[in-house]
């Protein structure tokens, strides 16, 4: 007998535009092998997630800006043709925003974690984590946010050099713009030029000290706080190889035990009074090794299946069986096991794993994706490299209609960092003049 209630779906939310976010295949395969159907509300056309095995169903998602009110009604569509409740996941930053301020009304058709319907906007909006940090009295990088060019290199000089800047939403980041959610900053006039962005970014500029990063420096958290604050799944990790180098997503990462960090996420968890999947990212400083909390999100980070243990239980699996009234069984850790994202870190495959490992990508079980990961991938860095080319001879930027590698025709694979936001949310950030990787850096 199972120890799921298959007769549960599960339904994924991703607003972002990104066909890489491996993280939605890991939870497509955790719930999938368990016997769940599992529905997938995003933007998958040119995504391998589309080829596994496990999908149940793909849904259009909301478009690019859409209001919370159609999101909600996309949900809505989706809960109708699915004709019975159904446990959501969402996969990104700004779905679990849109799904924490409307939990209320999703409740007649999904299954939700009891949480604050502002809770997930405190912890993942940068200049909200401040206070948050100083009010558990949690270390946190140094953090000064300017009201004026002036001020951000002012700033510089009183925080020094190097130093990183951060968009406190980093959501509203628009594509293709040349921005990133976190960039390192090494001159005060840099500082106030990325101040005057601030409108285009659409949320407030933070500028933080800089913690150097160095081996054992970079730690991860993933958890499950069930009904009653329990923290269950999951775990400490440690990232060994990030994507960009120091400063970005986990390209390669290991389940290794951590009492500091694991005491600091389940006080976090239990302070706030947080319920359901999160994924911390913390940085030790190699001064005082104190471990400093730099982004929270209230979601499954995009390596949740690195912390599978024994029983065959993740956050994924967790929330699914918390939310359908099913005992979490009972498993072993297994320190030492490896997470690679293939893509990224593709010299790791021919490092043994004696503890064993989990592909991003790849699966014995489910080929398929891994089959159409390296087309595409192959496709998006061929135009990544004619674009540059482009640029240092001062022509103009392919169009997607330009054509391209392969076939004669455009090259649709792309990447967009950061989804868009929901129209009212955008709108509340009136006063922004004063950032997919899931790429997404903390104080690196």
């Amino acid at each position: 007998m199972s120890l799921f209630d298959t007769r549960v779906p599960a339904v994924l939310l991703r607003i972002d535009r990104n066909p890489f976010h491996h993280g939605t295949l890991g939870a497509v395969r955790s719930l999938g092998r368990a016997g769940v159907d599992v529905h997938v509300v995003a933007d998958c056309d040119r995504s391998p997630v589309r080829a596994s095995r496990y999908l149940s169903g793909l849904h259009t998602p909301p478009p690019p800006g859409a209001s919370t009110a159609d999101i909600v009604g996309v949900l809505r569509r989706v809960a109708a043709r699915i004709a019975r409740p159904a446990v959501l996941v969402p996969m990104d930053d700004a779905s679990a925003l849109a799904v924490g301020r409307t939990r209320l009304e999703l409740s007649p058709w999904y299954l939700l974690p009891d949480l604050p319907a502002t809770l997930p906007e405190r912890v993942a909006d940068k200049a909200e984590l401040v206070g948050v940090c100083a009010s558990l009295d949690i270390p946190h990088p140094q953090t000064l946010v300017p009201d004026s060019p002036v001020e951000a290199a002012r700033a510089a000089s009183l925080l020094g050099l190097p130093l990183v800047a951060k968009w406190s939403r980093p959501w509203l980041v628009p594509p293709g713009g040349g921005l990133r959610s976190t960039v390192l900053v090494r001159s005060a006039r840099e500082a106030g030029e990325l101040y005057r962005r601030a409108e285009e970014a659409g949320s407030r500029l933070l500028l933080q000290a800089f913690l150097p990063p160095g081996p054992d420096r970079d730690w991860f958290f993933h958890g499950y706080a069930d009904r009653f604050g329990t923290v269950r799944a999951g775990g400490p990790g440690r990232k060994t190889l990030a994507r960009p180098r120091g400063a970005g997503l986990t390209a390669v990462g290991r389940w290794t035990p951590n009492p500091q960090v694991q005491a600091l996420a389940e006080r976090i968890a239990g302070e706030l009074g947080y319920r359901g999947v999160f994924d911390l990212d913390f940085r030790r400083c190699g001064t005082t090794g104190r471990y400093h909390l730099l982004d929270f999100n209230p979601r499954p980070g995009a390596q949740f299946r690195l912390f599978t243990d024994t029983a065959g239980l993740d956050v994924v699996r967790a929330l699914h069986l918390d939310l359908t009234d099913r005992p979490l069984p009972q498993g072993a850790p297994r320190p030492g096991r490896a997470f690679v994202v293939e893509n990224y870190a593709p010299l790791s495959l021919l490092r043994p794993a004696p503890d064993g490992r989990e592909l991003a990508w790849h699966a014995a079980d489910d080929r398929a994706p891994g089959r159409a990961l390296w087309t595409l991938w192959g496709r998006h860095v061929t135009t990544r490299l004619l674009h540059r080319l482009r640029r240092l001879h001062g022509l103009p930027r392919l169009r997607r209609g330009d054509g391209g590698p392969g076939s004669g025709g455009p090259v649709r694979a792309r990447v967009v960092r950061q989804a868009t936001a929901p129209a009212d949310d955008r709108a509340g950030c009136s006063d922004r003049s004063d950032r997919p990787d899931d790429e997404k850096a903390g104080s690196r």
